[in-house]
């Protein structure tokens, strides 16, 4: 069963001699809970492919399916409720509002949502909760360690309870460590049977993932399953 469809998936900035081609029409199908790393050098158009399946980049070429859904081929409006619903996002630079507390950040992205405020916060602790930060929800981010704010981002990227978890190098700013917490995170996330797309440099990261997905100049060049469970078993 495919639950993320990838068909001649292509994008082109530019036009004509002079048009760069960050993906040249790929071809992928994802399975429901599968947790896959998208590895590259720098150029070879990871983020570009992950802003094209977080609906955040219209492809030039080609098409995109989520659960049945054509997602370019929704209105803006249908394209903002399909990321809220089926999307959560974590990204290498926290992009953590400063003046806001833990809590209130992990709580923004149910701020459209028509939950009370006593049931959104609720949800928030829950995430907090889940990522190891239940004693820091008071707190601004000013104020607690970069593992911490990487942990606060996936609190937030994960409120909504979404079904498919994009991270773009999420321990690209963190030590070895806290790297390996973040890892562990993510596997804890996909046993429950989230789906997680994850682009990376580190091969010990992408280790951790059950499938990797290779690109150069845009091309897929290697699709291949881990031997992850014996990391799993390590962690």
């Amino acid at each position: 069963m495919s639950y993320i469809v990838a068909d001649q998936l292509g994008k082109s900035f530019g036009s004509g001699a002079a048009a760069v081609h960050a993906v040249c029409g790929l071809n992928f199908r994802i399975a429901p809970g599968e947790f896959v790393a998208i590895m590259g050098e720098s150029g070879a158009g990871k983020s570009t492919l992950l802003a094209m399946l977080g609906a955040m980049n219209a492809p030039t070429t080609g098409r995109l399916q989520v659960d049945g859904i054509d997602v370019y081929a929704l209105n803006p409006d249908q394209l903002a409720d399909f990321r809220r619903e089926y999307l959560g996002f974590v990204f290498q630079s926290f992009h953590l509002v400063p003046y806001l507390s833990v809590l209130e950040n992990v709580m923004l992205p149910l701020a459209v949502g028509r939950l009370r405020n006593r049931e959104k916060r609720r949800l928030a602790e829950e995430a907090l909760a889940q990522v190891g930060l239940a004693g820091k929800a008071a707190r601004l981010p000013g104020e607690i360690s970069g593992g911490e704010k990487e942990r606060v981002a996936v609190a937030r990227a994960i409120v909504n309870e979404p079904p498919v978890l994009l991270a773009d190098e999420p321990t690209g700013n963190l030590d070895s460590g806290n790297s390996r917490e973040i890892m562990r995170m993510f596997q804890r996330l996909n046993d429950s049977g989230m789906t997680v797309i994850m682009v990376t440099h580190s091969a010990e990261c992408a280790g951790h993932a059950g499938r990797i997905l290779q690109l150069s100049d845009g091309r897929l060049t290697l699709d291949r399953q881990t031997a992850d469970s014996a990391l799993r078993r390590a962690s």
